[in-house]
Order: structure tokens, then C-alpha cells, then sequence
């Protein structure tokens, strides 16, 4: 999936891909006319397009699991295409802006293999799906936005729309009966992620050690390199603007992959176990075992953590 281009793959193709995947489970699609107030910050992203944003939730139980045990949330971001909004990319940078759903993909990908090796868990799977355009409904730099969680939002650079969407899926992950015990998101967020460490290893962040202690020791088991970057707390300082909200991309010109999973932690509550990967999703070039193209960073680290921390 990562590989078709956006005109192909948009957010309601992508829809239709996902229900195929997961044909044998109800697909519950979160769009229409109150999606703006049950999803602002999704919305506002995905307002510019001709294609309507959307969320897409699967749940899967394992029927050996009780429901309130081995809660597991995937998420991914599905950004189809992302032009950089008002924010514009330069034209390089565009080029494969196709693969900003790449975060999405692995996350389908993961969730469909833990179900088909019928793992010990209850599965959450959420989407966001949304394609970063330009029209006369854009978001604005310094627009403000009150998140589905309330939180006032102000938006830094409208090419910072990952962290936007995933703030909403995040919240609503939150909510209801399935109480998770462990939060994943998948993401090709960040620049400065890429600077710090390259195109090939996927950065994470996570608030519990023992978990982040696995993942490394299972990325060079499973030759699936991944590393992890500090929730640094002092560099909250800098996402917090002079009229009271929360800028999406923080007032620092450095640590910007660092200051992209605080303003995620935002929205997470201390008490649930969370991972947050920022990945490129895809090879520049082709090397042994690795083409050219999309690529599944991290599926095999994070599939046999999962499968070894509950089963």
C-alpha cells in the first residue's frame, strides 16, 4: 500500500482496501456530518481536500482472552498524501509524500498478523485518514483549535499534521470500555528523526523502560533495527505558547522529534503503557532483502514484543 500513488490510494480508497483486509470483522468508519466536533483536530487537517477525513476502528478478541485482559491499541497515521498545506513542501520534499500513510500501513499490517497467528490479546486497530491539501479551507499557522479532549491547540507549521491527527485518534484510544494496557502509534512524522539517526532506523519513545528494554533487544534479534530517543521533560517548555495553548510544533528550532512525541504525550494518560514510533517507512535504495519502496520498519520488533509480553 505504501507504494500506490495517492491518486489511487485516497482516503476513500483506502477505506475500501481496509474493509477488504479485514473482511471477516466490523469495521466501524467515524466521518460525516459531526465528524468535526467528535474529531476536530482529524478535521481540521483533512479539510482542504475533496476527500472527506475519516477513523477507522476494527476490534478483534481473542476468544481464549477475557475482555478486560491483554488490551492492545494499535494506531496509525494515515496521512495519503501530504502537500505540506499552507506550509508548503518544496517540490523534492513532495515527491514521496505518497508513503506519509506509512505509519497506517505497518499498524494494518502488524494488527493483521497478530490476528492470523491468533495472539493472546484484544485487539484495538484505529486509522486516521486524512490528505494534506491546499484549497481556501486550509488550516492557518497561529489558527487555534480545541482538541476532542478539549485541549487548546495552536497550530505551528500546517506541515505538521501528523501530531494533529494522532492527538484525537490518541484521546478517543482512551475512552470507552477497552481500557488498553498498551498504546502503540505508527508514524512518518518527523524530519529531525531522520537527521538524528538516518532513513533506516525508526526512532521510538515510550513511557514505560522495561517495554522500550524489550523492543531493543528484540530489533537485533529480529535484524529490525529500531532506537530509542528520550521523553526529554524539559523541552515541554517549549510547546507551550504565550496565550495559554498548545503549539503543535513547539518554539524550538532543534529536537524536533523530541518535541513531537511530548506534544503526543499530552495526550496520553501516565497510567497506560505507550510506544510511539516515527519512521521513514520506506528504502531510498535497494540493498540486500530491502528493495526500493515502501518498507515495514519495525512490524517484526513489535510483533514478537507483543507476542512475548502476553502470551
Amino acid at each position: 500500500m505504501i507504494n500506490l500513488p495517492a491518486n489511487y490510494l485516497n482516503p476513500d480508497q483506502y477505506e475500501i482496501e481496509i474493509k477488504k483486509i479485514f473482511k471477516s470483522l466490523k469495521c466501524i468508519i467515524h466521518k460525516g456530518r459531526n465528524f468535526d466536533k467528535e474529531f476536530p483536530l482529524i478535521s481540521m487537517v483533512g479539510r482542504s481536500s475533496e476527500f472527506n477525513p475519516k477513523l477507522i476502528e476494527i476490534n478483534w478478541k481473542n476468544k481464549e482472552v477475557k475482555k478486560d485482559k491483554n488490551n492492545v491499541t494499535i494506531i496509525g497515521k494515515g496521512i495519503t498524501f501530504d502537500s505540506g498545506g499552507l506550509d508548503i513542501k518544496p517540490s523534492g520534499a513532495m515527491l514521496n509524500m505518497k508513503k506519509d500513510m506509512g505509519g497506517s500501513a505497518i499498524a494494518i499490517g502488524l494488527a493483521k498478523s497478530l490476528i492470523d497467528y491468533n495472539s493472546k490479546i484484544n485487539l484495538r486497530i484505529l486509522i486516521p485518514i486524512a490528505e494534506n491539501s491546499i484549497s481556501q479551507k486550509s488550516m492557518r499557522p497561529m489558527d487555534i483549535k480545541f482538541s476532542r479532549n478539549k485541549t487548546p491547540v495552536e497550530i505551528g507549521n500546517t506541515d505538521a499534521e501528523g501530531r494533529l491527527i494522532l492527538a484525537d485518534t490518541l484521546s478517543y484510544a482512551q475512552e470507552g470500555k477497552f481500557n488498553p494496557d498498551l498504546i502503540i502509534d505508527f508514524a512518518t512524522l518527523t524530519g529531525a528523526a531522520r537527521v538524528a539517526l538516518g532513513t533506516e532506523v525508526p526512532v521510538f519513545f515510550s513511557n514505560n523502560e522495561n517495554i522500550s528494554k524489550k523492543l531493543l533487544e528484540n530489533s537485533i534479534k529480529m535484524v529490525d533495527p529500531v532506537w530509542q530517543l528520550p521523553l526529554f521533560t524539559p523541552y515541554k517548555r517549549f510547546l507551550h505558547s504565550e496565550n495559554g495553548a498548545l503549539n503543535s510544533t513547539g518554539f524550538s528550532g532543534t529536537g524536533g522529534a523530541i518535541t513531537a512525541a511530548l506534544f503526543l504525550e499530552q495526550f496520553v494518560d501516565k497510567k497506560i503503557n505507550w510506544v510511539h514510533f516515527d519512521l521513514m517507512a520506506w528504502n531510498l535504495t535497494s540493498r540486500p532483502g530491502f528493495p526500493k519502496g515502501g518498507e515495514a520498519m519495525s512490524f517484526r520488533t513489535v510483533f514478537k514484543t507483543i507476542n512475548e509480553m502476553f502470551n
